[in-house]
């Protein structure tokens, strides 16, 4: 080889090879890449500083022979975020300039899209807070009953625009036919009302939710009227119907006119369904009003044609001859005059006809025969002398058994043969022993009260019969009076008569009639004598004859009056009865010093209607105009108040004028 010189062989192998330094990685020098392949994945070019050899036999100059190339140092790989476009224009060294990779530029759109959003939401928030701010504390808009517009008013204008609009809407009469009879129902008389608060109620207010604005705005919401029927005021209306409608069977019977029997022949009924037309009248006013059509039921006799013919010819024999009744070597006639007027053939209910004798009331008139009056039982009871309760001591005495004298005098009417009836005395109990009646306290009057009356009409006897079934009554304490089991059933036989009473809203004439006016004077007594008010019904209608608020109507079974004594003390009940008056007083020990009444304003004044009647039988009323009225009890003690009662209201309906065209014979 051409200026080749003579080969040393190095004692040390490795002193021909450099060796790297401790603290720079040199990477080796690549003179071509492939198409497309940039320097610059192997990192920026770098300023390479020579470095000696390194070894024992390295030259010591820069023209030394035996070396290796310099290697440049070694340079991280770039990861592929970092490589740069191409286009990127290069630095003033030739080299594209890199950007810091935690300082990206975010594109445009993504800055205004949630600024997009926000804008939409406020708008979305102020299109429903306005409106629902508006509309708040309101009938939500649109709303409708019934025609009647209602929306946007408070509730207080809502109901004030109801009742005066929508209110003479459901005012329409029901037209009952009643087996070819028509009577007309008003609404008052059937309890019938707007139920403005329900009706109300139903309707969207408050703060409106976004739905309830949606329909404010652009729809309507219809709701229908709540209307109420007062059941038990229909109930009073139906029975007052049913008085004048219902034709209750007629059972055989066998009374006396002086010494002629007089038979009553069976007969068929028709009755209203009572319960069967509060339904139907209710649900025809809840529909507008108008007809409806109400149902009568046959009501059937137990009792035969051939019973009462059979008892004809019995009655015949009871009286042709006097009943003897003897006692040792005593005896006394029950003449036919007294038999007939204490004999009657009644219905037993198996279809025959039995007798029953009134052996008490003979007694009274026969018994002073065969008894000493000295001999004879006494009752304890109270009399009032010179203003003061005197007690009468009971006394036992002798008599003869009543109930064994109707037994036996009865078999002979029913089945004849021998007319006179041995009887026995036998030691007779008074009814009321004075242990009954003695320490109970009764020494002064506790209250009293008086109502007065037209004279001269038959309702009068009714009111002095059921002051002489009440009078002398005693009232222990705890216990509670009820003037329908006390008095029972008023009837023809027990000396009731028929009267004009008002029920239902209609006047009629039923046996007892006038019974509310004795059972106004005694709640009265009650309500002023301090005692607890059990039970009793306000009259449907105002008479001026009676305190405002403090009236009972009654009518035997439904309708009492029922007071409990809840003093310490008996009560004696002392009912008198003049031609114009009628006065119950209350003795016993008195618990307060004063009763007294306070009564509020008259209020919601409805004026009453005028109407003409020619049906058969009718009976004028006075109109009366309709009002509410609220009472108080309030109780007196050593000058203050030491209790009141709960405040009672009275809604009295305005009673219709009623004139009678009937041409009387």
């Amino acid at each position: 080889m051409r200026n080749a010189g003579p080969i040393e062989s190095p004692t040390d192998p490795f002193a021909s090879v450099p060796l790297p330094t401790s603290a720079v990685t040199r990477r080796p020098r690549i003179e071509g890449l492939p198409p497309g392949v940039s320097r610059e994945i192997f990192g920026p070019p770098e300023k390479q500083e020579p470095q000696p050899a390194q070894g024992p036999s390295a030259p010591s100059g820069p023209s030394g022979k035996g070396t290796l190339p310099p290697v440049p140092p070694a340079q991280p790989w770039p990861m592929a975020a970092e490589k740069e476009p191409a286009s990127r224009p290069a630095t003033a060294f030739g080299t594209p300039e890199r950007p810091s990779p935690f300082e990206p530029e975010p594109p445009r759109r993504r800055r205004l899209l949630p600024g997009l959003i926000v804008f939409v939401l406020v708008l979305a928030a102020l299109a429903y807070v306005v409106p629902a701010v508006l509309m708040s504390g309101s009938v939500l808009r649109g709303t409708r009953v019934a025609g009647v517009d209602i929306g946007g008013l408070t509730v207080t204008q809502a109901a004030d625009k109801l009742r005066s609009e929508l209110g003479a809407k459901l005012s329409k009469p029901v037209v009952a036919d009643i087996g070819g009879k028509k009577d007309t129902i008003q609404p008052d008389e059937a309890g019938l009302e707007l139920d403005v608060v329900a009706t109300i109620g139903q309707a969207p207010s408050g703060f409106p939710s976004p739905a309830e604005v949606w329909r404010g705005l652009v729809g309507t919401t219809e709701l229908q009227p709540r209307i109420s029927v007062d059941s038990s005021q229909l109930t009073r209306t139906v029975e007052g119907l049913a008085e004048s409608i219902d034709k209750p069977a007629v059972e055989g019977r066998v009374t006396f006119s002086g010494l002629q029997p007089r038979a009553r022949r069976p007969e068929d009924g028709v009755l209203l369904d009572r319960d069967d037309a509060v339904r139907r009248v209710s649900q025809t006013f809840l529909n507008g009003g108008g007809p409806v059509v109400l149902t009568l039921r046959p009501a059937k006799p137990t009792t035969t044609p051939e019973a009462v013919t059979a008892a004809v010819a019995k009655a015949k024999a009871a009286v042709a001859a006097p009943l003897t009744l003897t006692l040792d070597d005593k005896q006394v006639q029950i003449p036919p005059a007294m038999i007939a007027a204490n004999l009657t053939f009644n219905a037993d209910g198996d279809g025959a006809l039995v007798p029953q004798f009134d052996a008490e009331r003979v007694l009274a008139s026969v018994e002073s025969g065969l008894v000493d009056a000295a001999q004879q039982p006494r009752d304890a009871s109270y009399e009032i002398v010179n203003g003061k309760p005197v007690l009468v001591a009971a006394r036992a005495g002798r008599g003869v058994n009543d109930k064994l004298l109707a037994r036996d005098a009865e078999k002979v009417f029913a089945e004849g043969g021998e007319r006179t009836i041995p009887v026995r005395l036998g030691t007779v109990a008074p009814a009321v022993d004075t242990t009954q009646i003695q320490g109970l306290g009764i020494k002064e009057l506790v209250s009293e009260f008086t109502t007065t009356f037209d004279c001269c009409q038959p309702r009068v006897k009714n009111i002095e019969r059921m002051a002489q079934e009440v009078d002398g009554y005693l009232v222990k304490p705890g216990e509670t009076f009820s003037i329908n089991e006390v008095v029972g059933e008023r009837t023809v036989e027990d000396g009731y008569v028929e009267a004009g009473q008002i029920v239902g809203g209609r006047m009629v004439n039923i046996v007892g009639g006038g019974g509310s006016q004795f059972a106004t004077t005694m709640y009265n007594a009650a309500f002023f004598g301090g005692f607890d008010d059990v039970e009793h019904q306000p009259m449907d209608y105002y008479a001026p004859r009676y305190p405002a608020g403090r009236d009972v109507a009654l009518l035997y079974p439904d309708l009492d009056l029922k007071w409990r004594n809840d003093s310490e003390t008996g009560v004696l009940i002392k009912a008198t009865v003049t031609g114009t008056t009628v006065t119950v007083a209350l003795w016993g020990t008195k618990r307060y010093d004063r009763v007294e009444a306070v009564e509020s304003e008259r209020r919601d004044l409805t004026p009453f209607r005028r109407e003409t009647s020619a049906a058969a039988g009718c009976l004028p009323t006075v109109g009366e105009q309709g009002f509410t009225i609220d009472v108080t009890r309030v109780f007196h003690q050593d000058g203050k108040v030491v209790k009141k009662d709960k405040k009672l209201t009275t809604k009295y309906r305005p009673q219709t004028q009623t004139t009678c065209t009937a041409v009387t014979q």
